[in-house]
Protein backbone atom coordinates (compact mmCIF):
# COMPACT_ATOMS: atom_id res chain seq x y z
CA UNK A 1 0.00 0.00 0.00
CA UNK A 2 1.55 3.58 -0.51
CA UNK A 3 1.87 6.12 1.63
CA UNK A 4 -0.99 8.33 2.00
CA UNK A 5 1.29 11.68 0.90
CA UNK A 6 2.77 10.33 -1.87
CA UNK A 7 1.76 11.13 -5.37
CA UNK A 8 2.74 9.68 -8.73
CA UNK A 9 3.29 11.75 -11.62
CA UNK A 10 3.82 9.77 -15.13
CA UNK A 11 5.46 10.88 -17.54
CA UNK A 12 4.05 8.58 -20.68
CA UNK A 13 6.46 8.30 -23.84
CA UNK A 14 5.00 7.86 -26.81
CA UNK A 15 6.98 5.94 -29.69
CA UNK A 16 5.39 4.34 -32.83
CA UNK A 17 8.04 2.74 -34.81
CA UNK A 18 7.85 1.54 -38.36
CA UNK A 19 10.51 -0.87 -40.02
CA UNK A 20 9.87 -2.94 -42.50
CA UNK A 21 6.36 -3.66 -42.34
CA UNK A 22 3.78 -1.56 -40.31
CA UNK A 23 4.02 -3.04 -37.00
CA UNK A 24 3.63 -0.36 -34.21
CA UNK A 25 3.20 -0.39 -30.18
CA UNK A 26 2.94 3.28 -28.28
CA UNK A 27 1.98 3.86 -25.00
CA UNK A 28 -0.22 7.64 -24.47
CA UNK A 29 1.11 10.73 -25.60
CA UNK A 30 3.43 12.59 -23.77
CA UNK A 31 2.06 14.33 -20.70
CA UNK A 32 2.80 14.52 -16.95
CA UNK A 33 0.20 13.96 -14.93
CA UNK A 34 -0.82 13.59 -11.39
CA UNK A 35 -2.04 10.04 -10.56
CA UNK A 36 -2.44 9.55 -7.25
CA UNK A 37 -1.37 6.27 -5.22
CA UNK A 38 -2.13 3.98 -7.90
CA UNK A 39 -2.39 4.91 -12.03
CA UNK A 40 -2.52 2.92 -15.48
CA UNK A 41 -1.15 3.77 -18.84
CA UNK A 42 -2.64 2.47 -22.04
CA UNK A 43 -0.27 0.41 -24.90
CA UNK A 44 -1.89 0.24 -27.98
CA UNK A 45 -0.60 -1.95 -30.87
CA UNK A 46 -1.24 -1.81 -34.99
CA UNK A 47 -0.62 -4.74 -37.28
CA UNK A 48 1.39 -7.13 -35.34
CA UNK A 49 2.20 -9.88 -37.72
CA UNK A 50 1.42 -13.02 -35.34
CA UNK A 51 0.71 -13.27 -31.67
CA UNK A 52 3.69 -12.44 -29.19
CA UNK A 53 4.45 -12.34 -25.75
CA UNK A 54 5.78 -8.70 -23.87
CA UNK A 55 7.29 -8.29 -20.75
CA UNK A 56 8.01 -5.13 -19.20
CA UNK A 57 11.09 -5.01 -16.92
CA UNK A 58 14.05 -2.15 -15.83
CA UNK A 59 16.24 -2.01 -12.29
CA UNK A 60 13.66 -1.00 -10.20
CA UNK A 61 12.56 -4.66 -10.11
CA UNK A 62 14.24 -7.94 -8.66
CA UNK A 63 14.26 -10.97 -9.75
CA UNK A 64 15.39 -14.46 -7.03
CA UNK A 65 16.13 -18.11 -8.58
CA UNK A 66 12.69 -18.77 -7.46
CA UNK A 67 10.54 -16.17 -7.48
CA UNK A 68 10.05 -12.37 -8.93
CA UNK A 69 10.40 -9.82 -6.10
CA UNK A 70 9.05 -6.31 -7.01
CA UNK A 71 11.55 -3.72 -5.91
CA UNK A 72 10.55 0.05 -5.91
CA UNK A 73 6.97 -0.15 -8.12
CA UNK A 74 4.70 -2.51 -9.47
CA UNK A 75 3.24 -2.91 -13.08
CA UNK A 76 0.26 -5.35 -13.50
CA UNK A 77 0.63 -7.41 -15.49
CA UNK A 78 4.39 -7.54 -16.67
CA UNK A 79 3.88 -10.08 -19.19
CA UNK A 80 1.28 -9.95 -21.10
CA UNK A 81 0.37 -11.10 -24.91
CA UNK A 82 0.29 -8.82 -27.91
CA UNK A 83 -2.07 -10.59 -30.07
CA UNK A 84 -2.03 -10.37 -33.87
CA UNK A 85 -3.18 -7.45 -35.46
CA UNK A 86 -4.53 -4.95 -33.41
CA UNK A 87 -5.27 -4.01 -29.99
CA UNK A 88 -4.90 -2.20 -26.80
CA UNK A 89 -4.22 -3.17 -23.13
CA UNK A 90 -3.85 -1.39 -19.86
CA UNK A 91 -1.33 -1.78 -17.39
CA UNK A 92 -1.50 -0.72 -13.89
CA UNK A 93 0.64 1.00 -11.77
CA UNK A 94 1.64 1.32 -7.84
CA UNK A 95 4.44 2.19 -5.84
CA UNK A 96 5.44 3.05 -2.30
CA UNK A 97 8.90 4.88 -3.21
CA UNK A 98 9.49 8.16 -4.75
CA UNK A 99 12.09 8.36 -7.90
CA UNK A 100 12.38 8.44 -11.11
CA UNK A 101 11.75 4.95 -13.01
CA UNK A 102 11.89 3.97 -16.78
CA UNK A 103 9.87 0.88 -17.89
CA UNK A 104 11.18 -1.09 -20.36
CA UNK A 105 10.02 -3.22 -23.09
CA UNK A 106 11.50 -7.04 -24.26
CA UNK A 107 10.03 -10.14 -26.29
CA UNK A 108 11.24 -13.23 -27.09
CA UNK A 109 9.79 -12.64 -30.71
CA UNK A 110 12.73 -12.55 -33.65
CA UNK A 111 10.78 -10.67 -35.93
CA UNK A 112 12.18 -7.69 -36.70
CA UNK A 113 9.74 -5.50 -36.86
CA UNK A 114 8.31 -6.59 -33.32
CA UNK A 115 11.94 -6.04 -32.03
CA UNK A 116 11.79 -2.57 -33.40
CA UNK A 117 8.51 -1.75 -31.93
CA UNK A 118 8.95 -3.06 -28.76
CA UNK A 119 12.71 -2.51 -27.81
CA UNK A 120 11.93 0.78 -28.64
CA UNK A 121 9.30 1.39 -26.65
CA UNK A 122 10.53 3.16 -23.15
CA UNK A 123 7.18 4.61 -20.55
CA UNK A 124 9.00 7.32 -17.77
CA UNK A 125 7.23 7.38 -14.47
CA UNK A 126 8.69 10.07 -11.94
CA UNK A 127 6.69 9.59 -8.26
CA UNK A 128 6.87 12.24 -5.74
CA UNK A 129 5.81 13.08 -2.06
CA UNK A 130 3.53 15.84 -3.08
CA UNK A 131 1.93 17.47 -5.95
CA UNK A 132 2.12 21.07 -4.28
CA UNK A 133 5.80 20.93 -3.54
CA UNK A 134 6.62 20.47 -7.32
CA UNK A 135 4.18 23.17 -7.90
CA UNK A 136 6.54 25.25 -5.52
CA UNK A 137 9.61 24.12 -6.61
CA UNK A 138 8.82 25.68 -9.97
CA UNK A 139 7.43 29.27 -8.63
CA UNK A 140 10.86 29.09 -6.43
CA UNK A 141 12.68 28.29 -9.33
CA UNK A 142 11.45 31.61 -10.86
CA UNK A 143 11.50 33.84 -8.08
CA UNK A 144 15.16 33.27 -7.60
CA UNK A 145 15.94 33.48 -11.49
CA UNK A 146 14.01 36.99 -11.09
CA UNK A 147 16.25 38.34 -7.80
CA UNK A 148 19.13 36.77 -9.29
CA UNK A 149 18.89 38.27 -12.50
CA UNK A 150 17.55 41.96 -11.31
CA UNK A 151 20.31 41.33 -8.68
CA UNK A 152 22.38 42.96 -11.15
CA UNK A 153 21.10 45.95 -12.38
CA UNK A 154 21.46 48.14 -9.22
CA UNK A 155 25.39 48.02 -9.31
CA UNK A 156 24.90 48.76 -13.52
CA UNK A 157 22.19 51.73 -12.06
CA UNK A 158 25.18 52.74 -9.22
CA UNK A 159 27.57 52.74 -12.63
CA UNK A 160 25.76 55.10 -14.70
CA UNK A 161 24.89 57.41 -11.75
CA UNK A 162 28.40 58.16 -10.52
CA UNK A 163 29.90 57.66 -14.05
CA UNK A 164 32.34 56.12 -12.57
CA UNK A 165 32.97 52.55 -11.43
CA UNK A 166 35.65 53.33 -8.80
CA UNK A 167 34.88 50.99 -5.79
CA UNK A 168 34.32 48.00 -7.71
CA UNK A 169 36.26 45.44 -7.84
CA UNK A 170 37.60 44.34 -11.52
CA UNK A 171 39.16 40.84 -10.60
CA UNK A 172 35.64 40.01 -9.13
CA UNK A 173 34.17 41.23 -12.77
CA UNK A 174 36.43 39.10 -15.01
CA UNK A 175 36.06 35.89 -12.47
CA UNK A 176 32.26 36.68 -12.88
CA UNK A 177 32.10 37.02 -16.58
CA UNK A 178 34.31 33.70 -16.73
CA UNK A 179 32.79 31.99 -13.93
CA UNK A 180 29.09 32.66 -15.94
CA UNK A 181 30.05 31.75 -18.87
CA UNK A 182 31.10 28.13 -18.19
CA UNK A 183 28.51 27.17 -16.17
CA UNK A 184 26.10 28.91 -18.79
CA UNK A 185 27.99 25.81 -20.92
CA UNK A 186 27.00 23.07 -18.68
CA UNK A 187 23.20 24.22 -18.08
CA UNK A 188 22.59 24.50 -21.84
CA UNK A 189 24.45 20.90 -22.30
CA UNK A 190 22.42 19.36 -19.45
CA UNK A 191 19.00 20.80 -20.72
CA UNK A 192 19.50 20.90 -24.10
CA UNK A 193 21.60 18.59 -25.91
CA UNK A 194 20.00 15.04 -25.82
CA UNK A 195 23.61 12.76 -25.82
CA UNK A 196 24.36 14.39 -22.77
CA UNK A 197 21.13 13.89 -21.02
CA UNK A 198 21.43 10.26 -21.79
CA UNK A 199 24.95 10.01 -20.66
CA UNK A 200 23.49 11.64 -17.12
CA UNK A 201 20.56 9.03 -16.94
CA UNK A 202 22.79 6.43 -17.49
CA UNK A 203 25.17 7.45 -15.25
CA UNK A 204 22.40 8.92 -12.41
CA UNK A 205 19.03 6.34 -13.42
CA UNK A 206 17.00 7.55 -10.70
CA UNK A 207 18.01 10.92 -10.44
CA UNK A 208 15.94 13.99 -11.64
CA UNK A 209 17.98 16.40 -13.77
CA UNK A 210 18.96 19.26 -11.38
CA UNK A 211 18.86 22.06 -14.51
CA UNK A 212 16.19 23.79 -14.70
CA UNK A 213 14.73 26.02 -17.34
CA UNK A 214 15.02 28.88 -15.27
CA UNK A 215 18.86 28.04 -14.78
CA UNK A 216 19.62 28.09 -18.34
CA UNK A 217 17.96 31.41 -18.24
CA UNK A 218 19.59 32.78 -15.47
CA UNK A 219 23.43 31.75 -16.59
CA UNK A 220 22.51 33.37 -20.34
CA UNK A 221 21.58 36.99 -18.53
CA UNK A 222 24.02 36.83 -16.00
CA UNK A 223 26.95 36.57 -19.08
CA UNK A 224 25.07 39.40 -20.75
CA UNK A 225 24.80 41.55 -17.81
CA UNK A 226 28.26 41.24 -16.88
CA UNK A 227 29.71 41.79 -20.19
CA UNK A 228 27.74 45.21 -20.30
CA UNK A 229 29.38 45.84 -16.63
CA UNK A 230 32.30 45.66 -18.10
CA UNK A 231 31.73 47.77 -20.85
CA UNK A 232 31.05 50.53 -18.08
CA UNK A 233 34.28 49.64 -16.76
CA UNK A 234 35.96 50.64 -19.97
CA UNK A 235 34.34 53.83 -20.89
CA UNK A 236 33.57 55.18 -17.55
CA UNK A 237 36.05 57.02 -15.05
CA UNK A 238 38.14 53.74 -13.17
CA UNK A 239 40.77 56.07 -11.49
CA UNK A 240 44.12 53.71 -11.28
CA UNK A 241 42.08 50.31 -11.21
CA UNK A 242 42.75 47.44 -13.13
CA UNK A 243 42.50 43.01 -13.08
CA UNK A 244 45.34 42.10 -11.18
CA UNK A 245 48.35 39.62 -12.42
CA UNK A 246 46.69 36.87 -9.93
CA UNK A 247 43.08 37.33 -11.72
CA UNK A 248 44.81 37.21 -15.02
CA UNK A 249 46.90 34.14 -14.38
CA UNK A 250 43.59 32.33 -13.27
CA UNK A 251 41.76 33.21 -15.75
CA UNK A 252 44.23 32.15 -18.65
CA UNK A 253 44.71 28.95 -16.80
CA UNK A 254 41.02 27.85 -16.54
CA UNK A 255 40.72 28.74 -19.99
CA UNK A 256 43.24 26.61 -21.15
CA UNK A 257 42.09 23.79 -19.02
CA UNK A 258 39.18 23.23 -20.35
CA UNK A 259 40.81 24.16 -24.21
CA UNK A 260 42.82 21.05 -23.17
CA UNK A 261 40.31 18.98 -21.94
CA UNK A 262 38.10 19.57 -25.16
CA UNK A 263 40.35 17.56 -27.22
CA UNK A 264 40.62 14.91 -24.36
CA UNK A 265 36.86 14.49 -25.02
CA UNK A 266 37.32 14.55 -28.77
CA UNK A 267 39.63 12.15 -28.10
CA UNK A 268 36.96 9.95 -26.29
CA UNK A 269 38.93 9.50 -22.91
CA UNK A 270 36.37 11.18 -21.28
CA UNK A 271 32.80 11.38 -21.62
CA UNK A 272 31.05 14.81 -22.60
CA UNK A 273 29.05 14.91 -19.02
CA UNK A 274 32.43 14.90 -17.48
CA UNK A 275 33.68 17.46 -19.46
CA UNK A 276 30.73 20.02 -18.93
CA UNK A 277 31.30 18.97 -15.33
CA UNK A 278 34.67 20.20 -15.74
CA UNK A 279 32.96 23.42 -16.47
CA UNK A 280 30.81 23.45 -13.35
CA UNK A 281 33.45 23.16 -11.03
CA UNK A 282 35.45 25.88 -12.52
CA UNK A 283 32.48 27.70 -11.74
CA UNK A 284 31.90 26.75 -8.40
CA UNK A 285 36.03 27.28 -7.74
CA UNK A 286 35.10 31.21 -9.28
CA UNK A 287 32.39 31.17 -6.58
CA UNK A 288 34.96 30.48 -3.79
CA UNK A 289 37.10 33.54 -4.73
CA UNK A 290 35.31 36.28 -6.59
CA UNK A 291 33.98 37.61 -3.81
CA UNK A 292 37.31 37.82 -1.88
CA UNK A 293 38.95 40.90 -4.10
CA UNK A 294 35.61 42.84 -3.70
CA UNK A 295 35.39 42.31 0.09
CA UNK A 296 39.49 42.90 0.58
CA UNK A 297 38.97 46.07 -1.10
CA UNK A 298 36.15 47.23 0.83
CA UNK A 299 38.11 46.45 4.03
CA UNK A 300 41.57 48.49 2.55
CA UNK A 301 39.24 51.28 1.58
CA UNK A 302 36.51 51.50 4.99
CA UNK A 303 33.74 51.77 2.86
CA UNK A 304 31.58 50.16 0.62
CA UNK A 305 31.36 53.31 -1.65
CA UNK A 306 30.77 52.26 -5.14
CA UNK A 307 29.55 48.89 -4.34
CA UNK A 308 25.95 48.49 -4.61
CA UNK A 309 23.83 47.08 -1.13
CA UNK A 310 20.94 46.40 -3.34
CA UNK A 311 23.26 44.13 -5.67
CA UNK A 312 23.94 42.30 -2.29
CA UNK A 313 20.53 41.72 -0.92
CA UNK A 314 19.25 40.37 -4.56
CA UNK A 315 21.98 37.71 -4.85
CA UNK A 316 21.21 36.91 -0.83
CA UNK A 317 17.47 36.36 -1.60
CA UNK A 318 18.33 34.24 -4.96
CA UNK A 319 20.80 32.19 -3.28
CA UNK A 320 18.69 31.28 -0.54
CA UNK A 321 15.87 30.50 -2.75
CA UNK A 322 18.22 28.17 -5.38
CA UNK A 323 19.09 26.05 -2.45
CA UNK A 324 15.64 25.80 -0.85
CA UNK A 325 15.00 24.25 -3.96
CA UNK A 326 17.17 21.80 -4.58
CA UNK A 327 16.59 20.62 -1.18
CA UNK A 328 12.82 21.16 -1.96
CA UNK A 329 13.33 18.41 -4.77
CA UNK A 330 15.94 15.97 -3.07
CA UNK A 331 12.91 15.46 0.14
CA UNK A 332 10.59 15.12 -3.22
CA UNK A 333 11.98 12.69 -5.13
CA UNK A 334 13.96 10.99 -2.05
CA UNK A 335 17.02 11.89 -3.99
CA UNK A 336 19.40 13.97 -1.98
CA UNK A 337 21.95 12.63 -4.75
CA UNK A 338 20.44 15.67 -6.87
CA UNK A 339 22.44 17.99 -4.40
CA UNK A 340 26.29 16.29 -5.20
CA UNK A 341 24.99 15.49 -8.75
CA UNK A 342 24.92 19.72 -9.26
CA UNK A 343 27.43 20.37 -6.63
CA UNK A 344 27.94 24.13 -8.90
CA UNK A 345 24.43 24.77 -8.10
CA UNK A 346 24.08 24.15 -4.69
CA UNK A 347 27.53 25.86 -3.84
CA UNK A 348 26.55 28.81 -5.66
CA UNK A 349 24.08 29.16 -3.65
CA UNK A 350 25.26 28.38 -0.51
CA UNK A 351 28.79 30.52 -0.95
CA UNK A 352 27.15 33.45 -2.53
CA UNK A 353 24.81 33.44 0.71
CA UNK A 354 28.01 33.49 3.16
CA UNK A 355 30.01 36.29 1.39
CA UNK A 356 26.32 38.53 0.86
CA UNK A 357 26.30 38.05 5.20
CA UNK A 358 29.85 39.62 4.86
CA UNK A 359 28.85 42.40 2.35
CA UNK A 360 26.03 43.22 4.65
CA UNK A 361 27.86 43.17 7.77
CA UNK A 362 30.18 45.83 6.43
CA UNK A 363 27.71 47.80 5.31
CA UNK A 364 25.40 48.26 7.65
CA UNK A 365 27.79 47.78 10.86
CA UNK A 366 31.55 47.97 10.42
CA UNK A 367 31.74 50.55 7.73
CA UNK A 368 28.41 52.31 8.39
CA UNK A 369 29.76 55.49 10.20
CA UNK A 370 32.27 56.07 7.04
CA UNK A 371 30.62 58.56 4.49
CA UNK A 372 34.46 59.42 3.56
CA UNK A 373 37.29 57.27 3.48
CA UNK A 374 40.86 57.62 2.37
CA UNK A 375 42.55 56.52 -0.64
CA UNK A 376 44.52 53.25 -1.18
CA UNK A 377 47.67 52.93 -2.89
CA UNK A 378 47.34 51.95 -6.77
CA UNK A 379 43.55 53.76 -6.96
CA UNK A 380 42.69 56.94 -7.62
CA UNK A 381 39.50 58.48 -5.62
CA UNK A 382 39.74 61.88 -7.23
CA UNK A 383 36.22 61.72 -8.78
CA UNK A 384 34.89 59.81 -5.81
CA UNK A 385 31.59 60.77 -4.42
CA UNK A 386 31.51 61.11 -0.84
CA UNK A 387 27.81 59.47 -0.25
CA UNK A 388 27.00 55.69 -0.86
CA UNK A 389 24.76 55.15 -3.49
CA UNK A 390 22.44 52.55 -2.51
Amino acid sequence: MLRGSLSILAWFSCVAVVVQGTAQLESSSPKKVQIGQNSSFELTWIDIPEDVFVEIYGDWLKVTDNDTEYGKIVVEPRMFLLSEGNGSLRVDISTSSAGKFDLDFNTSSNISEILAAVHTLQVEVDVVHSMDITIINVIIGWVYFAAWSVSFYPQVFVNWKRKSVIGLNFDFLSYNLMGFAFYGLFNVGLFWIPEIQREFHTKHPHSVNPVQANDVAFTLHAVAVTAFTIYQAIIYDRGAQRVSYVARVLVGLSCLMVVVMLFVAVAHKITWLDYLYLFSYVKLGVTLIKYVPQAWMNYRRKSTVGWSIGNVMLDFTGGSLSMLQMLLMGYNYDDWKTIFNDPTKFGLGMFSVLFDILFMIQHYILYRQYLRYESIPAVNHKHEDSYAYQ
